[in-house]
């Protein structure tokens, strides 16, 4: 399998696979996104951006209005963002970002899930030069040539372009999210992405053993569980 089919299964592999953590999760970044800047997601680029991730997982429009809501009521809550980067079993490594309101708990929380399974939480940068900080897009419905063409005429480089069956993904720096998508979205205005993130991807992938991948799954799982937990990144070739 390509870069293509990797990028999806980054996209699937990431937490919040249970509703209620999905609802928690887009929440927190919704209202802190409204709190951080203007309440309104025409005036707000990132606000926009969570809200049309959230809608395409599925998230109800009662939970975007209740986030948003809840900013502009000026409540008193607020979330600290901490990343924190981890081992695992095997030579598998991870990125692991939360909203919290008690980076105390949170760390100690999330150390206990790699402890638990035989990692162990690194220092600040121990992991992430392993990673790229990139801008990922599917694009259902274009050819290979087409995307290149709205690249070029916006003069918007990538840094990886890759087709298959399910439509071309476009691989490229974080800080171009924003003038691809518009650029992509100007020339085919009912154009919807398959895959709309910015993400962190691993340069090179590790492989499990059995054993090791059973390590994996509950460290995952583990993860999985903790509300401050917003998204997980990994270098495992699944």
């Amino acid at each position: 399998m390509g870069r293509a089919h990797e990028v999806r299964k980054v996209a699937m592999e990431k937490t919040a696979a249970a509703k209620s953590k999905l609802y928690a999760k887009y929440g927190k970044e919704i209202y802190m996104a409204a709190k951080s800047g203007v309440p309104d997601p025409e005036l707000n680029a990132n606000l926009k951006r969570i809200i049309q991730k959230a809608k395409k997982e599925q998230v109800t429009a009662d939970v975007i209005s209740r986030a948003i809501d809840k900013a502009k009521g000026g409540s008193d809550d607020n979330y600290t963002e901490a990343r924190y980067e981890g081992f695992g079993p095997g030579s598998s490594t991870f990125i692991v970002e939360c909203l919290t309101d008690n980076v105390n708990r949170t760390i100690a929380e999330v150390r206990n899930c790699f402890t638990k399974t035989g990692g162990k939480l690194g220092v600040t940068g121990s992991v992430v030069h392993q990673y790229n900080h990139q801008a990922v897009f599917t694009i259902p419905g274009l050819s290979e040539e087409e995307v290149l063409e709205v690249l070029v005429l916006n003069d918007l480089d990538a840094d990886e372009i890759e087709a298959d069956e399910d439509g071309v993904t476009v691989l490229s720096e974080a800080s171009n999210y924003n003038a691809i998508k518009t650029a992509f979205l100007d020339q085919y205005p009912e154009l919807e992405f398959d895959t709309d993130e910015i993400m962190w991807m691993a340069m090179i992938d590790a492989e499990l053993s059995e054993a090791d991948k059973e390590k994996y799954d509950r460290l995952m799982s583990l993860l999985d569980n903790l509300d401050d937990v917003q998204d997980v990144y990994h270098n495992v070739k699944l």
